[in-house]
Parts: C-alpha cells; structure tokens; sequence
C-alpha cells in the first residue's frame, strides 16, 4: 500500500499544534472486526487520556439524511502509533511506519519554520485586528466628545451668565412653556401670582433670585399702562436648577448627556 492510499483512508488533522487522527478511519483503514466503540474503550485502557491523547468530537454519519450524529475521536499521532504496534497486524506495523515518517516529516526543520511563520503571522493578524478596534473605538469616542462639549460648553454658560433672563427661556431648558413652568414652580412652593405677576415665597425673597422689571403697554386711549414681570437672575437660575433636580427635573441639555454616557458605557 503506497503512501498516497495510506493518507486517503486516514484523514491527518493539520491545522493544529500537532497532528491529529481520526479514529475511526484508523478502526477502518486496520480492517478492526470489533465495533468501533468498543474497541477504542479498550484501546484507552491502554493508558491514554482524553484531553492530552484524544479528544471526542461529532459529524454526520455517512449517508445520513436525517443529520444524525456520531462520535468519532481526534487522536494524536503517537498514539496512533501506539495502537497500530499494539494490533500486531501487518497492516498495525505499516501504518505505524507511515506515522513514523509523518512524524519526521513533521518535525523537520523546514516544516517548524514554516510553522513559526504561520503563528507569527496570525499573531501580526490578530494585532492588526486588536489596534483597528483600538483605532475605531478612539475615533468613536472622539467624535462623542465633539458632540458632548457643544452641549457641556451651553450647560456652563446659562449657569453662569452674568444676564438676566425670562421664565420663558428657562422653560425651554426643560421642554416646557412658560405657562406649564410657571405652575410647575407654583406646584412647588417656590413662586405664586399676584395679579399679573408671578412673585417669590417669603423663604426666596431676598436671595437674589429674581428681578422685577417694569414695561408700558401702549393702550387704546394712546396712554400707557406701567406693567411689571419676573426676571430670573442667574443665581436665581442655579437655584431652579439644583431645586428642581432634587425633584428630578432635568434639563433636556443634560438628559441628552447623561444618554451619550450610557450609550458610551454599554459600548465598553
């Protein structure tokens, strides 16, 4: 039996640290008249291993159509040699000899280097791979704080403006129109209206919080009514800001915020 048939009945697992065998072609290829499983149990007994000797592994029985399974084992080369000496057969001992020389071939000097090449270069690959992600993921990231400092940048400014500003304006911030926010605040105990005016509770009066500021209103007899309306300083506004966190009103800038950095964290 020349080589060549030799390799086609024993399929050799190349792809590993080490060469592997199917254990069932080997149980083929030796003309074994017991059935495989029991044969490779007493094989085992043998002293091999699974893990170190043999591994078990499954595929599609021959002419199967229904997809049915069964096992086969992946053993390694010395014990493949161990088995066919242990067979006493002659075709026990030309086997062993083809295993023998697959062995040196295996081991030659142009094969190990062949080998480490292989393993250097999947090395490069997975490195590649490795700093292509690190590589993405930074440009990810930078592109999230391109659009985070705009909104950061505009959450500084309006608490620290030195400009007085509307409820109207405030409301905004959070989603609302004056009107609701002006309630909001009512609902809350900080403000109440008098005539047309909204006012602070006596515990926010004089903090610095707000400002009345006076405006004419043209009317239908060409004279001109004084009207007064509550304007926000920006204290005032750090107050609303930090009161109404505490009750878990947010500002739309900072929910936004607080979004990108948990679609950051589940990214991570």
């Amino acid at each position: 039996m020349t080589t060549e048939m030799m390799e086609n009945r024993v399929h050799v697992d190349f792809t590993g640290d080490h060469p592997m065998v199917s254990a069932r072609d080997l149980h083929e290829a030796l003309e074994i008249g017991t059935i495989f499983r029991q044969w490779f149990s007493r094989m085992c007994e043998y002293g091999f291993f699974e893990g170190s000797d043999y591994e078990k592994v499954y595929q599609k029985c021959d002419g199967s159509r229904t997809g049915q399974m069964e096992v086969d084992y992946r053993i390694s080369v010395d014990m493949a040699k161990h088995i066919c000496m242990i067979q006493r057969t002659r075709k026990g001992m030309m086997y062993r000899q083809y295993f023998l020389e697959l062995e040196k071939a295996w081991n030659t000097p142009e094969k190990v280097m062949a080998r480490a090449l292989q393993i250097a270069n999947n090395q490069i690959k997975e490195l590649q791979t490795r700093c292509f992600m690190l590589t993405t993921e930074s440009r990810r990231q930078e592109r999230l704080l391109q659009e985070v400092k705009p909104k950061a940048d505009y959450l500084d400014n309006i608490l620290h403006s030195k400009n007085l500003v509307l409820t109207t304006q405030i409301a905004k911030d959070y989603g609302m129109s004056a009107v609701r926010f002006n309630h909001l605040l009512a609902d809350l105990g900080i403000q109440y209206k008098v005539r047309e005016q909204w006012v602070l509770y006596a515990p926010y009066q004089g903090m610095g919080y707000t400002a009345s500021k006076a405006f004419e209103v043209p009317q239908s007899d060409g004279s001109l009514m004084v009207k007064y309306q509550t304007e926000w300083t920006q204290k005032g506004r750090r107050f609303l800001y930090l009161f109404l966190k505490e009750k878990g009103y947010i500002p739309v800038v900072e929910q936004q915020l607080m979004n990108m950095g948990r679609a950051a964290a589940a990214t991570t």
